[in-house]
């Protein structure tokens, strides 16, 4: 078993040298993919809704996976030869004041008007109530993994490791959504 596991890493790995965009966005949709089967299950759906999953992991695929491989080429770029820890503070702060809250807003537009399929004005209601918190929460948890990818991941796989982390922070709010939920009922 573990011949086979290193055998698929070693051409993990080549994929990722030889392409690294379609390598980090197929990656990203297969996490998201994943993630949104897993978090269906805990939420008590009992038949997975494929429709779903799908059109999340054509959202990694389509946009979080190619946005992560810019983003990381456009930092090393920005700070480039730069090193230490002030550096990944910055880099850490640029990505939070920037592209934190575009994701975020992207991925609830997405969320609400493609994946659940509601009207415009729906959509656009929600967002202004929840993104505040929501925006929040993330400024309190995505920082640290900002800076464990800054400081220890190597650039190739900065995408492979925010598309993990991203994949158990869907689980997470998915069991705290439902926590909430219960409550409520």
């Amino acid at each position: 078993m573990s011949e086979i596991v290193s055998v698929a890493w070693h051409k993990y790995l080549l994929q990722l040298q030889q392409n690294p965009l379609r390598t980090k966005a197929i990656t990203a949709g297969v996490l998201a993919g994943c993630s949104d089967a897993i978090a269906q299950k805990i939420s008590g759906i009992k038949k997975l809704q494929l429709r779903r999953m799908l059109l999340i992991m054509l959202y990694g695929f389509a946009y979080g996976g190619p946005f992560g491989h810019f983003l990381h080429k456009l930092m090393d770029a920005i700070f480039k030869g730069k090193k230490g820890k002030a550096t990944v503070a910055k880099k850490v702060l640029l990505e939070q004041l920037t592209t934190s809250p575009w994701n975020n807003m992207v991925f609830m537009f997405y969320y609400g008007l493609v994946v659940e399929g509601r009207q415009w004005s729906l959509v656009k209601n929600k967002i202004k109530k929840d993104y505040p918190s929501v925006q929040l929460t993330a400024w309190r948890f995505w920082p640290i993994v900002g800076w464990i990818n800054y400081q220890y991941m190597p650039l190739q796989f900065r995408v492979l490791f925010h598309s993990f982390v991203a994949s158990c922070w869907a689980i997470f709010l998915n069991l705290k959504a439902r926590s909430v939920a219960v409550k409520n009922a």
